[in-house]
């Protein structure tokens, strides 16, 4: 095994670890047990008393919903108001300017969704009053909403028969102070002392190893990309995000930066069997979203380590694979690591430019997100694995005459129906989104659509389409990464993500919470002899095969238009 190989091993090796012990620390302070995380209850009361908040309130699943959905209404108009008049504020030593009204639309959904879906360079089109009280901001809530609404389902799959789930604003509290901050600190702190720069400062001038003259932005880069990765928000705080040298400095920075990005992901697969004490079920979910990963990471790896069909053609000689668009620090192996995490996490930062990887490691990111399921972002992830699980269960009991039932409660009628219309909302969101795209990049390409149509694409035939079906896949993912060679930045991308963004967060948080709310209602059934086991190997190859079968169905003739198309032409 080469050292790049090592080097993966090593770093996802570590990951397991650490999430098996966040893991079982979160599922403690969640049934109430001693943990250290009490010692962030003084500053939780704190909170409470200032916000007006009952701890001791419960609420429905509704009432989670409502609150949820009011707060993030808020979000999106602070976050509107000043990225508009970000260029008439204070702290901008830049001179940077305002956003334009579908920038700052786009900008502001895209970071309240937790996708950070940039259409702008991070060191220009941002002062340093927005990167921190607009996007490291909502890197911050938007995470914690998405853990809050997975503690709701956890509470719904726990107790017996309830209408009761907690109170969202203690789980969203309890979120931030006992996991997102802490961790961030930590990671801040490590990046501190590695060259991230954490300062006020503007722009300094320095002078490269070719000697040449240039200037570089600064400012307080450190703690934003602390929680960009630990919370799977992934936006840059520079362009070109961590494959920036101050964003992600040396090999050490980029496995931290790369354990950040999948650990409390994976960590609140463990919560969930070491909370509902069915640690096996934790387990089966955890291989089934491995083996996913493992199959996507080890193909992409492949290609990547094969080098470039076309370069070999020429004569050229690739030792080390292919480097195009990866930096020398980091190597081809690592560059793939990071690009099938981030996209499996839907984090969406990149160490390397995901444009210029081969078409067949290109393909595995776009179905990373297609399938948005296989580990996922922060609390939400889980969500969408939950819907794969009522699918799976439903299927399985058909299959074996009896009535379907996951933890001791029916799945019936409405739950279905629920996990039907959410699993099939992610594929037609991204298709149509693609396909209205083509259609009007064909029929209209000297359109005045701000930058004309013709204008979106630096590469033709399937990477072209390549590169606009990978903007909806991460948009509907809520992962924020890109093919770069889209002209993004104009009123129809704009627009048209913007509310594939909308669609893709909410409804697949909507539809698992009014799942946990029906079925947390009804009678708990112990389970006998004849119950079909959800925590059994035999279970979790069912929930993988139904993955496959609806990920295959949904998306392979638009990846065979696009990343596959290119890379059998290549051959």
């Amino acid at each position: 095994m080469n050292k790049e190989l090592l080097g993966v091993v090593l770093i996802y090796g570590l990951t397991i670890l650490l999430a098996i012990l966040l893991g079982r620390s979160i599922a403690r302070w969640l049934r109430g047990e001693k943990s250290i995380w009490n010692l962030m209850a003084p500053l939780e009361r704190l909170v409470y008393r200032i916000c007006g908040i009952n701890p001791e309130e419960e609420m429905t699943w509704k009432q989670h919903l409502k609150a949820l959905l009011t707060i993030n209404l808020v979000w999106f108009v602070y976050s509107f108001v000043l990225l508009i008049s970000q260029g008439s504020l204070f702290l901008n030593p830049d001179g940077n300017p305002s956003q334009t009204p579908d920038l700052a639309f786009n900008t502001a959904i895209s970071f309240l969704v937790n996708c950070n879906l940039q259409h702008y360079s991070g060191e220009s089109g941002l002062t340093y009053l927005t990167q921190i009280f607009v996007i490291a901001f909502l890197q911050f809530v938007t995470a914690a909403t998405g853990i809050a609404a997975l503690f709701v389902l956890f509470r719904a799959l726990r107790d017996k028969v309830t209408d009761k789930l907690g109170n969202f604003w203690v789980f969203f509290t309890q979120s931030i102070t006992r996991i997102l901050l802490p961790l961030s600190l930590v990671v801040a702190v490590l990046l501190l002392f590695n060259g991230t720069p954490s300062s006020w400062k503007g722009k300094d001038s320095i002078v490269t190893l070719q000697g040449d003259s240039v200037s570089v932005s600064r400012g307080p880069a450190a703690g934003m990309i602390a929680i960009k990765q630990l919370g799977t928000n992934g936006g840059g705080y520079f362009g070109v995000n961590s494959s920036h040298p101050l964003e992600n400095p040396n090999y050490f920075t980029n496995a931290v930066e790369t354990v950040s990005i999948l650990l409390i992901p994976i960590a609140l697969v463990f919560a969930f069997g070491y909370y509902l004490k069915r640690p096996k079920l934790s387990r089966v979910i955890f291989s089934v979203m491995t083996l996913g990963f493992l199959l996507i990471l080890s193909t992409s790896i492949w290609s990547e380590l094969n080098g470039n069909p076309e370069l070999e053609k020429l004569g050229l000689q690739q030792p080390t694979g292919s480097m195009e668009g990866k930096e020398v620090r980091f190597g081809p192996a690592a560059s793939v690591l990071w690009g099938i995490a981030t996209t499996a996490t839907s984090n969406g930062s990149v160490n390397s430019m995901h444009d210029s990887h081969t078409p067949l490691s290109g393909a595995m990111q776009i179905l990373d997100m297609m399938i948005n399921a296989f580990y996922g972002g922060v609390g939400v992830g889980f969500l969408n694995f939950f819907i794969f699980l009522i699918i799976a269960v439903f299927i399985s009991g058909l299959m074996v005459g009896r009535t379907p039932e996951f933890l001791g409660r029916k799945i019936e009628a409405r739950e279905m129906k629920i996990a039907a219309l959410i699993a099939l909302l992610h594929p037609f969101i991204i298709l149509v989104g693609t396909a209205l795209s083509s259609y009007i990049l064909v029929y209209y390409p000297e359109a005045n659509w701000a930058v004309q149509p013709a204008a979106w694409l630096n590469n033709p035939g399937a990477h072209g389409f390549s590169e606009m079906l990978y903007e909806y896949s991460s948009a509907a993912a809520n992962n924020g990464s890109g093919f770069e060679g889209l002209g993004d930045n104009n009123i129809f991308w704009n627009v048209s993500t913007g509310f594939v963004l909308i669609l893709g967060r909410y409804l697949p948080i909507i539809g698992p919470l009014a799942i946990a709310g029906l079925l947390a209602q009804k009678k708990y059934i112990p389970e006998t002899a004849g119950t079909l086991r959800s925590d059994s190997y035999t279970f979790g190859i069912m929930t993988f095969a139904v993955i496959v079968i609806i990920a295959a169905l949904a998306f392979f003739p638009a990846l065979t238009l696009g990343p596959l198309a290119e890379y059998f032409s290549i051959r």
